[in-house]
Order: C-alpha cells, then structure tokens, then sequence
C-alpha cells in the first residue's frame, strides 16, 4: 500500500512518500517512493510512484538512461514541466504495453506518477500522470495531487490546505495525511 502527496504552496512545494512494497501477504519490504532527477541549478525535477513496483522501476531506469546518454528528449532538454509530464506518461504506457498480455487477468502493470518541480524561469509545478500516460494539475481551489491509498489521507488536506498555505503547514498537513494513511 503506498501513498504520495504533493502540495503546492506559493513559496514552494512539499512533497511526502512513504516507502512501503508489498508482493503478497507475506513479502513486504522497502523501496523508496521519491525520486530525484534533475537537480542542476537550472531544473529541480522529482518523480513520485505508486502502482505496480516492475513498472514504476523500468520507467525510473529509462529516465536515467536517457538523462545519462544524453538523449534528444530528456528531462534536462524538455523545455515546460507540462512537457515533462507527457513524456513520462508515454514511457509507463510503453513500459506498461510490454506486459499487458500476460495469461493471468489478474495481472495489472499500472503505475501512477507525480512529476514536481520548476524549470528556470517559470513557475513551480505539480503534475499528476495516470496509468494511461495522460495527466493533470491541481485544481486552483485544492492545491495538492495524491497517487496510492489516497482516501485516508485526503481530509486533513481538504480541511487544511488552501492556495495561500505556507510551507511549514504544507509539510505539517502532509506529515498528519502521511501518518492517517498509515494508521488507517
């Protein structure tokens, strides 16, 4: 069971994974949730996961090859965050379609993302990428995105987080949404 937030405030954003896996009753481990890829004082960009772990792991190592390359389309190339969240999107419905066909209906190899960060020069952002590759931002009225077991942790953010919301009550709401989710 895993569950990530983003909030975005106006000075800034929090961002809170735990960092739980499990295949099956009795194989739970740990697999950090929060990835950061770009750090370079032109970009900060940070991937969060949730879904199926083969997945969100192949798409993670494609990102890193191809920033490590120096591939054409990276995420150090990618000009909007928005951009950034298509392409991310494109790579877990590949990473996904390699799988689709397995014999067990059981099997789902979906994953879900949050792309967050900022590009130079323009504003911070939060970006939600749905197992179908496509993606949405926050709405203007509730600045966060959640991904996994987000009902638990939902209504401290409903009750608490607004546009205005500085950072130090960002990350306090995400630590009690955090900790709800994980006590429910």
């Amino acid at each position: 069971m895993t569950y990530c937030v983003a909030i975005t405030a106006r000075r800034g954003l929090v961002l809170a994974s735990d960092s739980r896996t499990n295949a099956g009753v009795d194989q739970v481990s740990v697999y950090s949730k929060m990835h950061t890829l770009c750090a370079d004082g032109e970009r900060m960009v940070t991937l969060l996961s949730a879904g199926n772990l083969a997945t969100t792991q192949a798409v993670l190592r494609e990102l890193r090859h191809d920033l490590k390359d120096g591939a054409k389309r990276n995420l150090k190339t990618i000009e909007k965050l928005a951009d950034a969240a298509e392409y991310v999107g494109e790579m877990s419905v590949a990473e996904q379609s390699k799988h689709a066909r397995q014999s067990d209906e059981n099997f789902k190899p979906e994953a879900s993302f949050i792309l967050a960060g900022q590009i130079r020069g323009q504003p911070h952002q939060i970006y939600m990428i749905y197992p179908e590759g496509n993606y949405i931002r926050p709405s203007g009225r509730d600045p966060f995105l959640q991904i996994g077991e987000a009902k638990y942790g939902k209504p401290i953010l409903d009750r608490i987080i607004e546009p205005e919301i500085d950072l130090e009550t960002a990350a306090r709401c995400a630590l009690v949404s955090m900790d709800s989710t994980m006590q429910s």
